[in-house]
């Protein structure tokens, strides 16, 4: 039993680490892909925009997904690609609500008319529901980012409910509706946490660029790496909490005009299932 444990802990944070997640598009089957960042710091390669030769790859050996009860399928891997018409990508901003730093990054995203996802920390929504009002007032999605952001992974099932329950109850509170995806802190997902999100409701969702912005490498790289990995479908990592993220909002006002005028329609995806 303690050898099978640790087998799926090692797994589940070695999945999070490289960004290996499925995706599911309707008529498509499960997809993955898998794209490793630049180290951290280094000045990432320019180039004109446009769908990066980053290419989604099909997955073997995934059934369809099991559906919990109220319609929520429980899945074996995290969502990672999003559908769309055309050059379709999606903004994802973790951690937050930060009254440092949110307040700027929703100023641009309405400046640009351009919605994006936020995974909220229930900690931090209790203390900010304001901002959490105003995100769903913008059009934006509220995910469930937990209560305290732990490994999930070393958590028993009991504690992994109470802090995605704890974190919809605040999100529900401050916007009205109670978040319908979910994303594992550190992208270290288990079986339990797929159970229990269907279960809450929410749909699993990773990403396909992570912006390691949280390691604080330069606006230019930062915005290097989203311009890079630009590709349709494509899910981007940032974060506007957790730290110093000043470097995060300057890159978000000099990628996001750059991406719209290349052609990219940045928006939120839909569920697939309800």
């Amino acid at each position: 039993m303690l050898t099978r444990r640790r087998a799926l802990l090692a797994g589940a944070v070695s999945l999070g680490a490289a960004g290996v997640a499925a995706a599911c598009t309707p008529g498509t089957g499960n997809r993955a892909a898998t794209a490793p960042p630049p180290a951290a710091g280094a000045r990432a390669a320019r180039r004109p925009l446009k769908p990066s030769e980053y290419r989604l790859r099909p997955l073997t050996g995934y059934g369809p997904p099991r559906t919990a009860p109220g319609g929520t399928p429980v899945r074996r891997e995290p969502l990672l690609r999003v559908s769309g018409r055309g050059r379709t990508m999606v903004l994802t901003f973790d951690d937050g609500p930060d009254p440092r730093y949110t307040p700027h990054i929703l100023d641009t995203l309405a400046r640009y008319e351009v919605r994006a996802m936020f995974f909220v920390c229930g900690e931090m929504a209790s203390y900010n529901r304001d901002l959490v009002s105003r995100m769903a007032d913008e059009g934006h999605v509220v995910g469930n980012h937990t209560w305290s952001h732990p490994l999930l992974t070393r958590l028993r099932r009991s504690r992994i409910r109470s802090e995605m329950e704890r974190t919809s109850d605040v999100v529900e509170k401050a916007c009205g509706d109670r978040p319908e995806w979910f994303r594992a802190p550190y992208g270290a997902w288990n079986r339990a946490a797929f159970q229990l999100g269907a279960e809450l409701g929410m749909e699993p969702l990773a990403w396909t660029v992570d912006t390691l912005d949280w390691t604080e490498p330069g606006t230019r790289t930062i915005v290097g790496r989203v311009e890079d990995g630009a590709a349709p479908g494509v899910v981007v990592l940032s974060h506007d909490a957790g730290g110093d993220r000043s470097q995060s909002v300057r890159a978000l006002r000099s990628y996001l005009p750059e991406l719209l005028d290349s052609g990219y329609h940045v928006t939120v995806p839909r569920r697939q299932y309800v």
